[in-house]
């Protein structure tokens, strides 16, 4: 083991002391107004709220960094004498040049960005990149100080420290261990402040909990000052001592976590502590998962299918619409998957998977980075080829790749991409992708096309007005809905989303949850909604199927497979999540 470096206890009660800060678009619009906030060391502060809140504007302030496009208007972020050992006085940091900025950035003043692939550098071993952010500040007097370094902080975060572990690339880790890295890198050079937004985005449950232990050890250990920025009230919960919610570019609530969160005062707080989910159902999220009318007539775990008709979608090609409804037997579910196995080379990807989805059902597909859960869920929807076993819609089986499958068969299965930035073409109005689908499915003309489009903006409640719109001109939630009226657009029997909820916050959250239940209530869709996010087991889905490292390791009703787990991973992973 390492031998500990000494670090002598910040002398102020204040590291920074943010005051009256105004940031605008170049000649329009304020996205904060006179914006205030400690950060203490030893005390992590939270600063909550939607997107395009103005969080991570006010914490990239404090490191004097606008993005383009802004300009600032007001105030002051003061560094106070004593909380680095780099400077001796009093410094507001608005005010520096370029140069000094710089020598802050990383030594005193640390951020950790939101996706850790991103931030690391592919060519660049883990243990090259800690040494680089050391030599770089003049952290240690030598070389083989700053290794020494490097092992500390790499146990200091719980990974290994041993030159082999040094020597992998970033590609080389999982999610939770690049995202380590990172905050390995920003603790790095005992820093007097911290930044971390939105850190454990993308995690799953049992890496968000071990990461956020870590933050707030190294943070209260070393006495750093914390500034977490987030939309998940269930993390602010583990990690924060002190609360800001900002509500579109104003603080509307501040206090201890305590008081914020369990006796909120503003509208807005209230709001949104309602959106949270909840694992135990206590809380009701806009209702329970979504039940067909036809499918509330029979038991609820019955595997019975109904013969009659499913409601007419409101688009131009009705006759195509109720088509759509399944003909399948009694005892047969709308989408089968039966001994589903795929690997590469020695290396076994899925194991055997057998599940069903049934009309008006949803099926939440939970586990851990890894475990296989969107190489299932590309399987099934002819993304991915490679897998042996059967994928059959209605009866039929399915062949094994897009290509191979028949218009018809990949009309009637849609998927929804996690993110909903990537997943519409930037160069395309929402109109022009959304025709897509149904270009490439063909029957139907331009009006027609045009027609459908308007009445799927209509479903998932944006309006035909946005069908000229691009997407840089929308927010994520309203990039996510209109993700789920092109899946929608050629009315499909089964819809695959895979984490499209995990880069929302829990308002936008909680409305696209709403929108999925009443289309399922409407059409009778069939999904498998995949996610790591077992808080929102009770608000989506009936059925839940735990994947550990490609096999099937829990499956049944949701309410049993929660309060009777059978695998001890399933168990751990119950235990990890974050709750109020």
């Amino acid at each position: 083991m390492p031998t500990t470096t000494t670090v002598p206890k910040a002398t102020v009660a204040t590291a920074i002391s943010v005051r009256d800060l105004n940031v605008g678009v170049h000649g329009g619009e304020s996205i904060l107004k006179d914006v205030t906030f400690d950060l203490t060391p030893g005390r992590i502060l939270a600063l909550v709220g939607e997107s395009g809140s103005g969080k991570t504007t006010a914490a990239l302030a404090c490191m004097n960094h606008l993005r383009s496009g802004l300009e600032l208007r007001g105030g002051s972020v003061q560094l106070h004498k004593g909380a680095s050992r780099f400077f001796d006085q009093n410094m507001d940091l608005l005010t520096l040049s370029e140069k000094q900025v710089r020598r802050l950035r990383g030594g005193t003043i640390a951020y950790v960005p939101q996706d850790p692939a991103l931030s690391l550098n592919g060519a660049l071993r883990v243990g090259e990149q800690i040494h680089e952010v050391l030599r770089i500040h003049e952290f240690g007097r030598n070389s083989k100080q700053r290794e020494a370094r490097v092992a500390e902080v790499l146990e200091e975060v719980g990974l290994p420290s041993t030159k082999k572990y040094q020597r992998r690339y970033p590609h080389q880790l999982s999610g939770g261990q690049q995202q380590r890295i990172g905050i390995a890198m920003a603790f790095a050079c005992r820093p007097a402040v911290i930044i971390l937004d939105e850190p454990t985005t993308g995690l799953d449950v049992a890496t968000q909990d071990l990461v956020l232990k870590t933050v707030y050890e190294l943070t209260t250990k070393h006495d750093v000052a914390g500034l977490y920025i987030t939309h998940d009230l269930a993390v602010v919960a583990q990690v924060a001592n002190d609360v800001a919610v900002m509500l579109r570019g104003e603080i509307v609530e501040r206090g201890p976590a305590k008081q914020v969160l369990y006796r909120p005062e503003h509208e807005y707080t209230q709001t949104l502590l309602a959106a949270v989910p909840d694992l135990k159902g206590a809380r009701d999220m806009g209702g329970g998962p979504a039940v067909s009318p036809r499918a509330a007539m029979r038991a609820p775990w019955d595997h019975g299918h109904d013969d009659a008709a499913r409601p007419g979608e409101a688009r131009t090609d009705r006759d195509r619409a109720a088509s759509s409804v399944a003909q399948t037997s009694d005892n047969e579910p709308l989408l089968a998957v039966r001994d589903l196995r795929l690997a590469y080379g020695p290396a076994v990807i899925l194991d055997g998977i057998n599940l069903d989805l049934l009309e008006g059902q949803t099926t939440m597909l939970l586990g851990e980075s890894g475990s296989g859960k969107t190489t299932l869920s590309r399987s099934i929807a002819g993304l991915n080829g490679a897998y042996t076993g059967e994928v059959r819609l209605a009866g039929q089986v399915l062949a094994n790749g897009t290509r191979k499958r028949s218009n018809e068969d990949r009309r009637r299965i849609q998927y929804i991409f996690q993110s909903p930035f990537s997943s519409l073409n930037p160069r395309r109005s929402i109109g022009d992708s959304l025709e897509v689908p149904l270009e490439m499915s063909g029957g139907m003309s331009r009006k027609q096309r045009r027609a459908a489009v308007a009445d799927a903006l209509d479903a998932v409640r944006l309006g035909r007005s946005y069908i000229n719109r691009r997407p840089g001109e929308l927010s994520g939630g309203e990039r996510q809905r209109a993700a789920v009226a092109r899946a929608l657009v050629n009315a499909p029997s089964v819809l695959v989303c895979d984490e499209i909820t995990s880069a929302l916050d829990v308002s936008v959250q909680a409305s696209v949850i709403e929108l999925l239940r009443e289309l399922q209530r409407d059409r009778g869709l069939a999904m498998l909604f995949v996610t790591h996010n077992i808080a929102l087991a009770r608000h989506v889905s009936h059925k839940l199927a735990v994947l550990e490292k490609g096999h099937l390791v829990d499956y049944g009703p949701t309410d049993h497979v929660l309060r009777n787990p059978r695998h001890d991973y399933t168990k751990s992973l119950l235990e990890h999540v974050p709750t109020l």
